[in-house]
């Protein structure tokens, strides 16, 4: 794959016809060039008197694509799956065997190690296999674990080994299909559908984080609760069979003319993002947000119920506001872009969602003007979060070439993921020292390292459109 930039400053589009020579570099290469040489071609004030119409339209719209259809409702009923699953599994450790809270914590620990654990691996073997295959295997294997649960306790098999059994399985299929999907989209669709893509599998998963706890914790409810677990069982059955139908021949990732083993296809991939300043500062933002974030929650999750005096009720209705906003997000990523370009976009809506969040520890009291605020305030903080979470996926997929896309994609996630743990125990001890309402003012001025580091990066420069 390659990616063709002209050599004269005053190009705007890497894609326009230009008097002088071309430079035509591998994407796996750009780090051996200049970004001060090759960003100037992405600039965002490109004159449009010198753009064809070809250059002025709009890429096709995903909805016309009906493999990419197929992706979209089984990546959306995926993740009701995975959503209503958090919520039934933790539910049938706590109402039918009994468990306490360290117990509790323990299986939610066990449900999210395989992340640390298997996700450079399994970015390996995405960039191996087929992605669609990957996806499918996932789904299989995740609707056939939950499954267990129903069983066991027809026949009085379940117990707690069981359920941290299932848990871990289901964690370790979860990161297959986090992993596959992400490779899947860009062996898909062309390249400028990248962001409108994305767009639509991120507004699916926004829905699933407001609908799936609520479908999960209605069925607990209505029946016992590991009878409930069936419905994420369905709702993977519902995703392997539209993902399956998926027929159009992915972009072959290529293979290494030499066999490697594991460990160096995963160096290799390492590599690739430290190597490279554009995918080496999303990686370094996003690692600083989830650090700082998992913290700042450790004191907001304090601060609600104990400073502000919040109903369970209430808090709940709070934390709901982010789902509304990210969905908005997932709208604003298909148009900001393209008008303001993506390194004005995703610098200014990371420092925006940033900002609102320093408006909560000025708040007081548990009355009505309190919620509504606090409300606004995680409504704009998940618009402009999805923004930025949405224009850094688009462009971490087209600065990879197709065949490292799938351990650059676990790298990010490890990344971030990786220092979660090491947040919370964070946010814990500074509240503990300086109260819910200072720990919640101190993390969240800490989030604005994630905004810096992407103003600091070459990311800044980039234009409305993305290489090709």
């Amino acid at each position: 794959m390659t990616v063709v930039f002209a050599c004269c400053s005053d190009q705007r589009h890497s894609d326009l016809p230009c008097p002088r020579a071309f430079h035509a570099v591998g994407l796996s290469d750009l780090r051996e060039f200049s970004y001060a040489a090759v960003l100037p071609c992405l600039r965002t004030d490109f004159d449009p008197m010198t753009t064809t119409d070809s250059d002025r339209s709009s890429p096709p719209n995903v909805w016309r694509d009906r493999e990419f259809v197929k992706l979209w409702i089984g990546q959306t009923a995926s993740q009701f799956g995975a959503q209503a699953s958090q919520v039934t599994v933790p539910l049938i450790a706590v109402l039918a065997l009994g468990a306490g809270a360290t117990q509790l914590g323990a299986l939610r620990a066990v449900q999210q190690v395989p992340v640390l654990l298997f996700s450079l691996l399994v970015g390996v073997w995405v960039d191996r296999w087929r992605a669609r295959n990957v996806l499918v295997l996932a789904d299989f294997g995740r609707a056939l674990v939950l499954a267990v649960i129903p069983i066991a306790y027809a026949f009085g098999w379940l117990d707690r080994p069981v359920l941290f059994v299932v848990a871990f399985l289901v964690g370790v299929f979860t990161v297959f299909f986090d992993v596959g999907y992400q490779a899947c989209l860009v062996r898909l669709v062309r390249r400028d559908q990248l962001t409108q893509g994305n767009s639509m599998l991120e507004s699916s998963a926004s829905a699933a984080q407001i609908g799936g706890p609520a479908l999960g914790g209605g069925l607990v409810t209505l029946l016992s609760a590991p009878i409930a677990n069936v419905a994420g069982a369905l709702f993977f059955v519902v995703s392997f069979l539209s993902i399956n139908r998926v027929r159009r021949p992915e972009t072959a990732a290529p293979q290494a003319e030499s066999p490697a083993g594991v460990l160096n296809r995963i160096r290799e991939g390492l590599r690739f993002v430290v190597r490279d300043p554009a995918l080496r500062a999303i990686g370094i933002s996003s690692a600083l947000y989830q650090l700082f974030f998992a913290a700042m929650m450790t004191s907001y999750l304090l601060f609600l119920p104990r400073t502000l005096h919040l109903s369970g009720a209430e808090v709940g209705l709070v934390l709901a506001g982010v789902g509304p906003g990210t969905l908005i997000g997932s709208l604003l990523s298909t148009t900001l872009p393209r008008r303001f370009g993506y390194g004005v976009v995703m610098v200014t809506a990371a420092v925006i969602a940033d900002a609102v969040l320093i408006g909560a520890p000025a708040l007081h009291g548990s009355g009505a003007r309190t919620v509504v605020l606090l409300i606004a305030i995680n409504v704009a903080f998940g618009a402009c979060g999805q923004t930025v979470n949405i224009s850094d996926l688009a462009v971490r997929q087209a600065f990879t070439p197709i065949r490292m896309q799938g351990r650059v994609a676990a790298t990010m996630q490890v990344s971030g993921m990786g220092l979660t743990p090491l947040g919370s125990l964070l946010g814990g001890v500074i509240a503990g020292s300086l109260g819910p309402r200072a720990g919640l003012l101190l993390t969240a001025v800490a989030l604005f390292s994630s905004p810096l580091c992407l103003g600091l990066s070459p990311l800044r420069r980039l234009g409305k459109t993305l290489p090709s």
